[in-house]
């Protein structure tokens, strides 16, 4: 299948020349910080989450053109759902809405998604879509993005030892 081919940046800013071979095979983000850098700079906290997508998505479009062949990004952890309610609220749509929005061009790109994380209290609007864009993507083989969404390094290590008492 022929993909669409990454987008000049903007700024005209370009990725620099990697050989392959010194290039790691996986790289993780944890994109956190988004709402204190918005808060720094005087604005809603629900700005710098805005700011965040835009970033992981330069982030992404970078890592396609030099031939990343995986990438993970941790959007919401376990912990998160200690934040208020109304923030909570936004992250669920935040979330939700960003899958949708970006999906079809993910397709365009080649980029298989992936989700990682716990069905349980995840709102179901935002595993309807999880689960759209893993299912219109999952033949893609240009890089493979794993979500993390309501997912956390305690609660893997929690569900692999449940799992491992069943067995």
């Amino acid at each position: 299948m022929k993909y669409r081919k990454p987008t000049p940046h903007p700024s005209g800013a370009r990725p620099p020349k990697i050989k392959a071979e010194a290039l790691p095979r996986h790289v993780a983000i944890v994109m956190d910080g988004n709402g204190r850098w918005a808060k720094q700079r005087g604005m809603a906290r629900t700005k710098g989450h805005e700011a965040g997508e835009k970033a992981l998505f330069d982030v992404v479009e970078g890592a396609l053109e030099i031939g990343l062949k995986e990438v993970s990004v941790y959007a919401f952890s376990t912990e998160n759902w200690r934040r208020s309610p109304e923030e909570v609220r936004f992250l669920m749509n935040f979330n939700r809405d960003v899958i949708r929005k970006r999906r079809d061009e993910m397709h365009e790109r080649g980029i298989k998604v992936r989700w990682v994380g716990r069905r349980q209290r995840l709102w179901a609007s935002v595993v309807k879509e999880l689960e759209e864009a893993e299912r219109l993507t999952k033949r893609n083989t240009a890089m493979t993005l794993n979500m993390c969404i309501n997912y956390g390094g305690r609660a893997e290590i929690v569900d692999a030892t449940k799992a491992l008492a069943l067995d």
